[in-house]
Order: C-alpha cells, then sequence, then structure tokens
C-alpha cells in the first residue's frame, strides 16, 4: 500500500486522509450514526488510513463515529483529534479558545474514551490559545506522550514563529492549514517553508476548496442555508460568480488528462511536497474514491508549470473566512 511518511516523524499513512468533519457536522447533508460507521469502514476497505476528527466537531460525536467506525482496524489506521476549544457543555457551543494544561488533559481524557483508543495518535492545537503560552501547550502534550495516552503532536493554523516555540519544547509531528489551488497563504507566510527545514508534516484541510473546486457549485442555490459554507465570503454569489473562472481551468486540465477537476487539485497538492498529506472530506464513497485515485496520478513538470501558469491568471474572489473566522486563526 502506497504510504507517506509526515515529515521526518517515523508516522505514515494513506496520501490521501479522510477529514471527517462534515460526517455530521457544519454541513446540510450529514450521516447517521451508523451510515457514519459504515462509511469510515468503507474508507478503510478502500485504503484510507488517516482519519481527521476534533472534539468540537459535533460536538463530540464526530469522535465517536470515527472511533466506532475504525475500531476493527484500530492497528491498521492513524486517527488525529483536537484540543483547544472551551465547548458550553449544555449548549455544544464553541465558548472561544482555551488551551489551558487544565483543559488540554481534560480533553485527551475524554478524548481517549469517545475513541475508544488507549492512546491518541495525533493530538492537535485546533487553534492557538493567546492567553496560554505555546511552550506550556507543547510541554502539557509532551507530558501526555511521556504517559502513553498521546503518541504525536501537531498544531492547526499556526503561525511560524509559535510553530517553531513550540517545536523547541516537544517536536510537532504536523501542522494542519487550510491549501489548495484557491488558498495558497502557506506557501508565502513561511509555513511550509518551516515545516521541510523543521522536518514537519504537513496536512491541508479544505483542499477541494469546500468543495468548490470539485466544479459542483455554480451559484449560491448550491450552498444549503445553514451550512458552515453560506456565511463564508467565497460563498456569496458575486465571489462564486467571479471564482467560476478558476474552475474552468481545472475543467479544461482534467480533460486533457482524462481525470477529474477534484483529482488534479488533489494530484497538484500531492506534488507540492513528499510530506504533504490533504485530508479531503466527504460523505459519498464515489467521492472518496475518486479522491483516493488522485495518488496514482503523476502530473508531469509540464503539468505542473501549466497549472501555474493558468490559475496565475486568476485572482480569487473573498475571503476565506469571516473576520471572526479569520481571528482565530495564525497566531
Amino acid at each position: 500500500m502506497q504510504t507517506r511518511e509526515l515529515g521526518r516523524s517515523g508516522l505514515r499513512v494513506s496520501p490521501i486522509g479522510l477529514g471527517c468533519m462534515g460526517l455530521n457536522f457544519a454541513y446540510a447533508h450529514r450521516l447517521s450514526r451508523a451510515q457514519g460507521i459504515g462509511f469510515v469502514r468503507a474508507a478503510v476497505e478502500h485504503g484510507v488510513t488517516f482519519f481527521d476528527t476534533a472534539e468540537v466537531y459535533g460536538p463530540w460525536t464526530n469522535e465517536e463515529i470515527v472511533g466506532a467506525g475504525v475500531a476493527p482496524y484500530r492497528e491498521q489506521v492513524v486517527i488525529a483529534t483536537k484540543f483547544g476549544f472551551n465547548i458550553d457543555p449544555d449548549t455544544g457551543a464553541a465558548r472561544g479558545v482555551d488551551s489551558s494544561p487544565a483543559q488540554i488533559r481534560r480533553v485527551c481524557e475524554a478524548s481517549l474514551k469517545r475513541l475508544n483508543v488507549e492512546a491518541i495518535d495525533l493530538f492537535y492545537q485546533h487553534r492557538v490559545d493567546p492567553k496560554v503560552p505555546i511552550e506550556e501547550v507543547a510541554g502539557t502534550v509532551g507530558a501526555l506522550i511521556a504517559e502513553g495516552k498521546v503518541k504525536h503532536f501537531g498544531m492547526s493554523e499556526p503561525g511560524v514563529a509559535t510553530l517553531r516555540r513550540a517545536h523547541a519544547v516537544q517536536a510537532v509531528t504536523a501542522v494542519q492549514s487550510e491549501y489548495s489551488l484557491w488558498t495558497r497563504q502557506v506557501e508565502s507566510n513561511g509555513i511550509l517553508e518551516a515545516c521541510g527545514e523543521l522536518g514537519i508534516g504537513f496536512v491541508p484541510y479544505s483542499p477541494l476548496g469546500r468543495g468548490f473546486l470539485t466544479g459542483t457549485i455554480s451559484s449560491v442555490d448550491d450552498v444549503k442555508p445553514g451550512e458552515f459554507r453560506a456565511v463564508q465570503p467565497r460563498f456569496q454569489q458575486a465571489a462564486i460568480a467571479h471564482n467560476l473562472s478558476l474552475v474552468a481551468i481545472l475543467r479544461e486540465l482534467a480533460v486533457a488528462r482524462d481525470v477529474t477537476p477534484a483529482q488534479i487539485a488533489l494530484s497538484w497538492l500531492l506534488a507540492q511536497r513528499p510530506w504533504i498529506v490533504p485530508i479531503p472530506g466527504t460523505t459519498k464513497l464515489h467521492r472518496l474514491l475518486e479522491n483516493q485515485a488522485s495518488a496514482g496520478i503523476d502530473l508531469t513538470a509540464a503539468d505542473l508549470q501549466r497549472i501555474e501558469t493558468e490559475v496565475a491568471r486568476v485572482t480569487v474572489a473573498g475571503a476565506r473566512y469571516t473576520p471572526l473566522f479569520e481571528a482565530a486563526t495564525g497566531l
């Protein structure tokens, strides 16, 4: 089975993972618990060994689905989950960030139970907490690793300086940040460069632009009310209409290779670094198989140059997040 190593950590996973958030959270089409468990098991049977969840997804229920789904295959898979939010126990609403040592330990114990595992394979700080020195966060996760409750430490959406400070205390195995053909800040803000230098793997979330790069969204009517996407700037009608030019480029490139736009987008990501592992989310088996097949597409240097040339003609309209969401990233 083809695998990729996350940096120089020794942790090897399938080239394409599965972002599990959308199984029962954030999007309109949600699976029941039984359907979600079945889908996770089907993913394993089709070669996925890397599953990404978080306590805030659901909240809490997403971890339970993933844990139950991978239970028959526990030794074959890697589960990543996350800490870092203060979640109201009564409403389930996130009340800001909290990476205090006590909170990290509480989340760890709860996640171990929900996932029904003896150790969390990869434990990400979901968002940087400006109130807690990152050295305390890294040290707390390091202690959990020493205690055998966590195997690897990860960070989501950190800034370069924060990443370096954390890594100096406890080796960071993976950074998870948004990265795709329409969100490329990590190429210019130093994160990809730092990951390469420090031997840290990189895990792009939303590698298909929350579905936009698949070519299945052409107007606001394709985004259901109440979805996470519905309030984001890039999924307003004017931005969608403008950004369809990017999808048209992907379609043209895909036709030339007899693949799909989504496969071009994923194979492009895989070609950027050998330690990049995208985690597209889906609830449909045919989409999962389509995504998995991207790992078998070898883009040539000429292909990659053409993509760069064509995509450079497009200026993406709309911010990726509302100011409130964006404020919680990159600290």
